[in-house]
């Protein structure tokens, strides 16, 4: 379900002046949420299938579409699997925090990821990708220290990155002080958590944080937490991916609050 508050985010900050979107699912996505496409490559050749659809639909937009060699397409975006489709599109946007406050606004089981320091844009792409599919409100990362939204993010993340709201902020800390005035209860995922994700009460408005891919959750940020929860380990591995993981507790999440009854504002 698409975020009604996503398509009146205030745009604020960009990665950089262009961005390339890679495949024909992601810019599927990137048409039907109404970014802005300076142009649309397509490879010689391509005119079956999805390419069809994405076609028509940067034609009702009045999109310029272009007809390229696929030698030139690997080199405008190398190492990348294009499928013979690639649009030219501004930078990604970061929302502020007052526009994720304003997407839960009013929703009993409101729902804000923070990630603590992730470095892997895979990771953040996997995981917006998740929290679009459990209907987050939106996702907070850091300014320093983390990956930021990229080509690979929005790649990784299959359009996800269109319909989620994503924050960057300079403290953590002041954040989690932020949301919880607004009624969220904080809770971090930590391997050394003071009980089970199986036992915790995650019904309600939840802050959720995890941890970098080595480091986990910051020391500081763990104290200001209500709680920590940590997932039950049966191999002989440590941790888990950090995508993995999170995707783990959103759906424990979801569960807990009634399958997808979860955005319903009573």
């Amino acid at each position: 379900m698409k975020n009604q508050n996503s398509e009146n985010l205030q745009v604020h900050e960009t990665v950089e002046e262009r961005e390339w979107i890679v495949g024909r699912n992601p810019v599927i996505e990137a048409l039907k949420s109404g970014r802005p496409v300076h142009k649309l490559l397509i490879a010689k050749g391509e005119k079956e299938g999805s390419v069809i659809k994405i076609i028509q639909m940067a034609k009702d937009a009045g999109i310029p579409i272009q007809e390229a060699d696929r030698r030139k397409m690997d080199q405008t975006v190398p190492g990348e699997t294009h499928q013979g489709v690639i649009a030219q599109v501004a930078a990604y946007a970061y929302a502020e925090l007052s526009d994720v406050l304003a997407a839960a606004e009013g929703k009993p089981n409101a729902l804000v990821i923070l990630l603590d320091g992730l470095q892997d844009p895979h990771n953040l792409g996997s995981i917006l990708r998740t929290a679009h599919a459990v209907g987050a409100d939106g996702v907070v990362i850091p300014k320093r220290r983390s990956v930021g939204l990229t080509a690979t993010v929005a790649k990784t993340s299959a359009g996800a990155i269109e319909h989620v709201p994503v924050c960057r902020v300079s403290n953590l800390n002041q954040t989690l002080a932020i949301l919880k005035e607004h009624g969220f209860w904080a809770m971090a995922a930590d391997m050394a958590g003071d009980r089970s994700l199986y036992e915790a009460d995650m019904k309600g408005r939840l802050a959720i944080v995890v941890g970098s891919e080595g480091e986990g959750v910051s020391r500081l940020v763990r104290e200001n937490c209500d709680f920590v929860i940590s997932i039950p380990m049966v191999g002989d591995m440590s941790s888990l991916n950090a995508s993995v993981a999170t995707g783990v507790i959103l759906y424990e999440i979801l569960r807990q609050n009634g399958h997808g009854k979860r955005m319903t504002a009573k």
